[in-house]
């Protein structure tokens, strides 16, 4: 007896649903906003709890009708609530704006996993600087080396190398050298991270000033420490602020 209600009452709630899915049709819109990406923002029927995602231009189709509320959500968007009314079905152009979230960091918590390196396994001594192509140059131009001597100046000597060098201009030379392989580790860093389309689809910066944008972003010191320990939301977030600053002052210039 139980497994005869048990039954009925399946098939009743079958009906149900089946019949609720009847009376609502393919309803299509698109979602607008300042944004360029509009892919992937969910789109769900209140009433059927039925889910669909917005594709690349932010077009959606999902089944509803009159009286049904609409949810748009998204990690980017607020979320939007809205309830469809029976001339919405015939608007070949219905529509919803949604609203960005501006995230702004209160703190930048830089974490770095390097505890494995030559230094942990004792390779080379703890605390010993790293030196790059120009700067081991530019140590080589610029060391006294003192050398034992046991007949002159107590026991020491220094040799004149560091002084020719000065002011023969070579160390200058050498210095300029370190600080443009510095621009040029930064420049490769920030370009391997972000994408041209990024420049120009999400910060806005016209083509043709993007390399421009690049030289003025890596010139920041706050920057390029960001940069440097890799954390791709927070350099983001620094590089979304530089990227105003700069616009602005490319449309000081055009004036």
């Amino acid at each position: 007896m139980l497994h005869k209600i048990t039954c009925f009452l399946i098939v009743i709630a079958g009906q149900v649903g089946w019949s609720q899915s009847q009376d609502r049709s393919v309803f299509n819109g698109s979602v607008v906003s300042n944004a360029s990406d509009l892919e992937g923002i969910y789109v769900i029927n209140a009433q059927t709890e039925e889910t669909v995602t917005t594709n690349a231009s932010g077009s959606f189709s999902i089944l509803a009708k009159a009286d049904d509320v609409l949810v748009f959500s998204s990690i980017s968007f607020k979320e939007k609530r809205v309830l469809l009314k029976q001339e919405d079905f015939s608007n070949l152009n219905f529509t919803v704006n949604l609203t960005m979230i501006m995230y702004q960091l209160q703190e930048v918590v830089v974490k770095r996993y390097d505890n494995i390196n030559a230094e942990s396994l004792g390779v080379i001594p703890s605390g010993q600087k790293k030196y790059t192509a120009a700067e081991r140059k530019l140590q080589t131009a610029t060391a006294l080396n003192a050398t034992a001597n046991g007949g002159t100046m107590a026991g020491g000597s220094v040799s004149a190398d560091p002084l020719l060098n000065f002011f023969s201009g070579r160390t200058a030379m050498l210095k300029k050298e370190v600080a443009v392989e510095k621009k040029e580790f930064f420049m490769r860093l920030l370009e391997n991270m972000f994408s041209l389309d990024h420049f120009i689809d999400r910060l806005k910066i016209p083509a043709d000033y993007v390399k421009g944008f690049e030289y003025y972003a890596i010139e920041n010191d706050k920057f390029t420490a960001i940069l440097n320990s890799k954390n791709k939301t927070s350099t983001e977030f620094l590089l979304g602020e530089l990227a105003v600053k700069y616009k602005e002052m490319i449309a000081g210039e055009k004036k």
